[in-house]
């Protein structure tokens, strides 16, 4: 276990949660109230979390590729880059994000009271592009009906899962963070019969019990997301939860998955959207939207609340300009981000590392 005190990543799963996207608005006093807020969330947490000890609210604040390198520049994360686009059967989208506040607890109360804090303090500074607010459905089902997170790792499997250690020292007990909103077409999947519910997800819907290998398609979804390396399974923790808004018809499941390494989701979602082997796609797409995608990068406790004190760096590219502005003598600095995180997408046929695959 990492000296540094993690972030609560792998906490108890809760009935409630809010999850907030947003982007750092273009200014130095943006940039100085994020970094405040750095250091000041813990303290923000207590406040709120004292009102009902038995609440177990808890907070993860995670940061964009992009917005590292306007707050903090180097040393980077040596795997935090922008949510890479995937293009296969279906399209997982790339959309903006420089934060992200994962709130949690037993009452959703006390997640909106954090919320109005933390959005309060950064009033003025960010934007919030992205809001969800989610509940447990019924016995930890989500809206299609299926229990969702049975496989998560629990105790020292959950950290072997999440923190990083030994591959990036710098950055012990951090994480990265993938989330995805979905959209559920209810009508169209509520037609299709049980088993053929059960063939698409790989479970049985009422027992939540796995299809034996022999019964189970190639392509059902747990078998998708199921990465074998070297004979060794490659865990992430997932803390979905479902959401609804009737006012937008818009019904769905906020997918957030947690891992030491943002490649083994990556490589999941690769399978689920380009297919293992490529067309072999998950059906559940047929029936589920991502209408969102972001990366982040959850430092360890210890690590944001000293990024308070930090002040940017030029990358390594930057240094090896001048640093100064043409006439004006000014430090050059990196061009405000306008909130994209979109890059370069993968094509059908791009999927690789397929070696050691089930």
């Amino acid at each position: 276990m990492p000296s540094a005190v993690p972030q609560p990543v792998f906490s108890q799963l809760t009935r409630a949660a809010i999850f907030l996207v947003a982007t750092v608005n273009t200014g130095t006093e943006p940039e100085s109230a994020v970094r405040a807020l750095c250091g000041d969330l813990a303290a923000l947490l207590r406040a709120v979390g004292f009102r009902d000890l038995q609440g177990q609210l808890s907070c993860v604040m995670a940061l964009g590729s992009e917005a590292w390198d306007r707050l903090f520049g180097t040393p980077k994360p040596k795997d935090l880059h922008p949510f890479r686009e995937i293009h296969g059967r279906h399209h997982a989208v790339s959309t903006p994000g420089d934060l992200l506040f994962h709130i949690r607890s037993t009452r959703m109360d006390l997640c909106f009271e954090l919320a109005t804090q933390i959005t309060s303090r950064l009033h003025g500074a960010i934007t919030l592009v992205d809001e969800v607010q989610g509940f447990t459905y019924f016995d930890d089902r989500d809206l299609i009906g299926f229990v969702d997170g049975t496989e998560n790792p629990v105790n020292q499997a959950a950290v072997n899962a999440t923190l990083i250690c030994e591959e990036d020292t710098g950055f012990a007990a951090g994480s990265y963070v993938i989330v995805q909103k979905y959209l559920h077409d209810l009508a169209r999947w509520n037609e299709l019969p049980v088993e053929a519910q059960e063939r698409i997800i790989g479970r049985t819907k009422l027992a939540d019990i796995e299809l034996d290998d022999a019964v189970k398609p190639s392509c059902a979804h747990n078998a998708l997301t199921t990465i074998i390396e070297n004979g060794e399974q490659l865990e992430i923790v997932r803390d979905n939860m479902p959401f609804g808004d009737f006012g937008k018809g818009e019904f769905g499941t906020y997918f957030i998955g947690y891992a030491r390494s943002p490649r083994r989701i990556e490589q999941m979602l690769e399978n689920m959207f380009i297919g293992r082997p490529p067309g072999n796609y998950d059906r559940l797409l047929d029936f589920s939207r991502a209408v969102t995608g972001t990366l982040f990068f959850v430092p360890s406790a210890t690590l944001l609340e000293e990024l308070a004190t930090r002040d940017s760096v030029p990358s390594t590219e930057d240094s090896a300009l001048t640093g100064l502005e043409a006439g004006t003598g000014a430090r050059s600095r990196p061009a405000p981000s306008d909130g994209s995180l979109g890059t370069g997408s993968l094509k059908i046929g791009s999927l690789k590392h397929e070696a050691g695959h089930e």
